[in-house]
């Protein structure tokens, strides 16, 4: 993928004196909104990957579905609060989510965004034998948020996320999916791949930096 400069950057072009008489432009705001980030098998170490290198700054609200055991008792907030940059907490039915904040789907709940910035738990059915369900959070980000929300997909057995990023990209937004060699299971970012929503294919080190980057507004596919 190549990136191009927004408006504003292409307008500082030419030479150093009429740069320096030009106004400097207002900073506009971050161009994105929300991150919405699914894993499953091998995701664990993955996720953590992504959100220890994100910046303590990051000025979006940051989601996250992992599929795990619902037989006990997940100790993902605890691990990803000792690595990541941002504040991390675990879902809660009704909670009100904030920039710069990462949240994450408890085991057996799916995790729905609403428009009024709140998140919503349930324990409605398995969705393509999984729950929580990256399709479900995903669609749900894109009602939300529209064109200013990222999906993110990483490693993962089966097809969830597929109609999820499919959601997000009707709705103007940008899919981000991990690429085959960085993957330890390559299921869901293949099933992304393959419904040609997918805006980035990226390994695993480089997806931070470009969230980082598109977030800032400069760059974008």
């Amino acid at each position: 993928m190549t990136y191009s400069h927004d408006p504003d950057q292409r307008m500082m072009t030419g030479t150093l004196d009429q740069a320096e008489r030009r106004p400097a432009p207002a900073r506009m705001n971050p161009p994105f909104e929300i991150v919405a980030i699914a894993s499953s098998a091998g995701g664990v170490h993955a996720l953590t990957d992504v959100l220890q290198r994100l910046p303590r700054d990051l000025p979006v609200i940051v989601v996250c579905v992992q599929h795990l055991d619902p037989r006990h008792r997940s100790l993902m907030p605890e691990i990803m609060r000792r690595r990541a940059k941002l504040p991390v907490d675990q879902a809660e039915h009704g909670m009100e989510i904030e920039p710069g904040h990462v949240y994450l789907a408890p085991p057996d709940r799916h995790l729905l965004v609403n428009g009024d910035r709140t998140i919503s738990l349930t324990q409605t059915e398995l969705v393509n034998f999984v729950r929580p369900s990256a399709d479900l959070m995903f669609e749900s980000v894109a009602a939300a948020f529209g064109e200013r929300a990222i999906a993110v997909v990483l490693t993962g057995a089966g097809k969830d996320g597929s109609m999820g990023v499919t959601a997000i990209k009707k709705r103007g937004g940008t899919v981000i999916v991990q690429d085959e060699s960085s993957s330890e299971f390559f299921g869901m970012p293949s099933a992304a791949i393959k419904t040609g929503a997918v805006d980035f294919v990226l390994p695993l080190e480089e997806i931070p930096s470009v969230l980082a980057t598109l977030i800032a507004g400069e760059a974008r596919d």
